[in-house]
């Protein structure tokens, strides 16, 4: 299969996997179909992102307010993280894919965890793309976690408070050592960040698709790249067209 090139990819994409349900209902299926049809497009979405060389592909599996929807259906998205850990894991690693996952792990359930881990540990001397799996992940929720961290080192007097700079902050969220997010895609037309990579997104480009994620393809993701690649990122200072213009 062909692979287009581009001018400029993002080093890490990060996707906010929403519209499963709203693509059940509108077929008059359960909304557990539009959850497993949403797997088959994280599988294409990983294969399409290693293909074009992304080096970091972050998705939005399940956030710590997910636990408020039914327990038939959160029991059905735990179950289909499990199956897609255990029927693809590996073929990831066979792909030199190595995975992360970021998200709170205090407390989770003993049949997940270990899960999570084990996919960790297999895959952690990969050197192809990384995926990072958003499970049970909130940003306010992480941001504390790391303020909570920084506070625990000041009053041990490790720490000063006036030595605290946004470059030790990032050492402490759970995506330490991975790169911001150049690029956020969120599929169903919803245009919000629903408490997600709220510091890393600082100077991301944005993108909210129509299409539910079920209905996510390689051809829409590649159109999704192909529209970042045409973006002046200028990172508040001016792009290398205007900083070529005022110096001429």
């Amino acid at each position: 299969m062909s692979v287009p090139t581009f001018s400029a990819i993002p080093d890490h994409l990060a996707i906010i996997m929403d519209g499963n349900g709203r693509w059940a209902n509108a077929r008059g299926l359960p909304r557990t179909m539009g959850h497993r049809k949403g797997v088959e497009a994280v599988r294409e979405t990983v294969r399409a992102a290693g293909d074009v060389g992304i080096k970091y592909l972050t998705l939005f599996a399940f956030s710590s307010e997910n636990w408020r929807r039914p327990e038939t259906e959160v029991s059905d998205l735990l179950g289909l993280l499990k199956a897609f850990i255990r029927r693809d894991l590996a073929e990831l690693h066979r792909q030199n894919v190595r995975i992360r996952v970021i998200g709170d792990r205090y407390n989770l359930r003993s049949d997940i965890l270990p899960l999570l881990i084990e996919a960790e540990e297999t895959t952690k001397d990969n050197t192809a793309l990384t995926l990072i799996i958003a499970f049970n992940y909130g940003s306010r929720d992480e941001i504390t976690r790391a303020f909570v961290s920084l506070a625990k080192d000041v009053e041990a007097g490790r720490l000063r408070p006036q030595d605290i700079r946004p470059e030790l902050i990032d050492a402490r969220l759970d995506t330490a050592g991975i790169p911001d997010p150049d690029l956020i895609i969120r599929t169903s037309g919803e245009e919000r960040l629903s408490n997600f990579l709220l510091w890393q997104a600082a100077y991301s480009e944005f993108m909210f698709m129509p299409e539910y994620w079920p209905d996510f393809s390689r051809d829409l993701f590649f159109s999704a790249l192909e529209k970042y690649a045409a973006r002046d990122r200028r990172f508040g200072g001016l792009s290398a067209k205007q900083a070529a213009a005022v110096g001429s």
